[in-house]
């Protein structure tokens, strides 16, 4: 299906309209000395197609999605959405004070021409030269004008020679039979243009042409600054690809029989265009105001047009299609949105398809060569870096010396730091495209430079990582301090609590030993020769290494034997009295509490 998008490609579609004119005129001819007004139109003798003026998006809800001019087109006559494939005057419009006084003549020397009747002055001329007559052509008012089955308007001389046709200066659609490429004998090249906007049929940004400069290269790229081609094809490999591709557009049952395509290089014209063998169909392809190639079919049972094909799919591969600092998101709706701190240049033209302007800054950068810049940087992370004019510094830095070396240049607008190379941009950037992780894929971070003034939170960026760790860094080692408290305090109390009384015991005048429980049972023989039992535990028979006979008391019930064994290894050990039983040592051991 590759060779299928390599010819797509090369042709064109348009956005939809909504509003016909009115009809009073109806044949396909415009003869000499005949007048035609607005509301006047010419129709083909198939009825398909339909010529008179219109104006773009009338009969919208919004008053902003209207132009504001009218325009001479061509259109689909049996269709209801008036689709427009052919403008003859996009770039000077018809104000509406000036439709009354507009007509399409015939002029004294044969061309075609939107004459203002109160000025005298040609709106728009088909601009029929001496090279295009012949010798038999003596004088050129017997021409006229017909609108032809195929939707070509063409002037034709009294011996039919075609003067002048439609097909040769194309807007944004390619109908049927309409050639892309260029003349060899007379240097003709068909170039077609897209829209400006959805209502505005001025010169767009996207243009589809054979490259005649030698390269022979099909082009299909972004117009005026900065130019950028985004698709080109060799037609060298047409003689192999154009029966693969025939066969293919057969097999596939939305294209059967409605596209052929063909392709002609001899000594005369290089050229591409395709037939559809269905004359009760209705297709066109066109390049539309985003930079994408379409192929529409009109559809009867749903009265709308159907999009079978496009190229690319993706919104964001079209070079700049969202204008300038601004950032594509292909799987997103809509796909274009500005950049940090920059707001849409025009809204209204963004709304209508029209995002050449991008967007712009609210606040402009500080940079005072007497001073340091106060301007900060904001990341994007996941995108494409920009196109555009771009300095880079082969030599290793850090990104700190790559942000500086941006700073200190007042066109520099961005920069990226990645292995270790530092690149910087001057001036517009066009064409961030973010990560969607389907057909554009990036890990590269772009550092998009910004007025402080206008970013107030970016001032505090550079002491944020510190401010953030320090704050982390406390907590943690605060929680830790506590918990660590927490334990030991649960330790001492369920393991080591006997030892506060070893200590308190020490300051009397004699000493409590601590027994370990391996001697302590020795001592007493594993706890065997039981004397008796009471309230607070079991007394048992013990005799320590130097043969003293001791009594070993050991506590049961962790929370009573804890109680119990401070307030003896407390008071015992500091108490000496005739009828008091001397405490000789204690024994902890798990939750067990021993006294001797």
């Amino acid at each position: 299906m590759a060779t299928l998008h390599v010819f797509l490609s090369l042709l064109l579609l348009i956005s939809v309209q909504t509003i016909p004119p009115t009809a009073a005129t109806e044949n396909d001819t415009l003869a000499p000395g005949q007048s035609f007004a607005v509301g006047d139109k010419l129709v083909s003798s198939t009825g398909k197609f339909a010529l008179g003026f219109f104006q773009p998006g009338a009969g919208n809800v919004s008053k902003s999605s209207t132009s504001p001019g009218w325009y001479l087109a061509i259109w689909f006559n049996k269709i209801n959405v008036i689709t427009p494939v052919w403008v003859a005057n996009p770039e000077r419009p018809i104000a509406g004070l000036d439709l009354r006084a507009t007509q399409l003549q015939i002029s004294e020397d044969g061309n075609l021409v939107i004459l203002n009747n109160a000025t005298q002055s040609v709106v728009w001329s088909s601009h029929i030269t001496s090279s295009n007559k012949t010798n038999t052509t003596s004088t050129s008012s017997s021409g006229k004008a017909i609108l032809l089955g195929s939707g070509n308007l063409v002037i034709e001389s009294p011996s039919s020679e075609v003067l002048w046709q439609s097909f040769d200066d194309p807007t944004d659609v390619a109908l049927p039979g309409a050639k892309i490429g260029w003349n060899k004998v007379t240097g003709l090249n068909r170039v077609g243009i897209s829209w400006k906007s959805r209502v505005d049929p001025d010169l767009g940004s996207f243009s589809v042409g054979l490259e005649t400069n030698g390269t022979r290269m099909v082009m299909v790229g972004h117009r005026g600054y900065p130019s950028q081609v985004y698709w080109s094809w060799s037609p060298e490999e047409s003689p192999m690809q154009m029966p693969a591709l025939r066969a293919l557009l057969k097999i596939n049952p939305q294209t059967r029989g409605l596209v052929v395509p063909e392709s002609v290089d001899n000594s005369e014209e290089e050229y591409y265009m395709y037939t559809s063998p269905d004359e009760a169909s209705s297709t066109f392809l066109s390049l539309d105001t985003s930079g994408q190639t379409k192929l529409n079919v009109w559809s009867q049972a749903n009265q709308a047009w159907q999009t079978i094909y496009v190229q690319p799919i993706d919104l964001c591969r079209p070079y700049a299609t969202c204008g300038p600092f601004t950032v594509c998101t292909g799987s997103a709706q809509p796909p274009c949105e500005c950049m940090e701190s920059f707001s849409r240049t025009s809204p209204q033209d963004w709304e209508l398809g029209d995002r050449t302007g991008g967007c712009s800054r609210r606040t402009p950068l500080d940079c005072n060569g007497n001073r340091s810049s106060t301007d900060v940087f904001h990341p994007i992370a996941r995108v494409t870096l920009p196109y555009g004019p771009r300095s880079s510094q082969d030599a290793p830095a850090t990104r700190g010396e790559c942000e500086s070396a941006c700073l200190s240049n007042c066109s520099c607008t961005a920069y990226s730091y990645e292995d270790s190379k530092c690149s910087v941009w001057h001036g517009e950037l066009f064409s961030v495209n973010k990560d969607d992780g389907i057909e554009i894929r990036s890990e590269y971070t772009l550092y998009i430079r910004l007025a402080a003034r206008d970013f107030p939170s970016s001032t505090r960026d550079k002491r944020k990582p510190v401010l953030t760790g320090v704050v982390i860094a406390a907590s943690v080692i605060g929680f830790g301090l506590l918990m660590l408290m927490l334990l030991l305090v649960i330790s001492r109390n369920r393991f080591s609590w006997c030892g506060v009384s070893s200590n308190a015991t020490n300051e009397g005048s004699v000493g409590v030993v601590a027994f370990g429980y391996a001697n302590l049972g020795r001592a007493t023989k594993n706890f065997t020769e039981k004397l008796g039992a009471g309230g607070f535990g079991t007394v048992f028979k013990g005799a320590l290494s130097d043969q003293t006979s001791v009594t070993v008391k050991r506590l049961e019930g962790a929370s009573q034997g804890e109680k119990q064994f401070r307030a003896e290894v407390s008071a015992l050990g500091l108490i000496q009295h005739i009828n008091q039983v001397k405490l000789v040592g204690f024994c902890c051991h798990g939750e067990e509490a021993t006294c001797i």
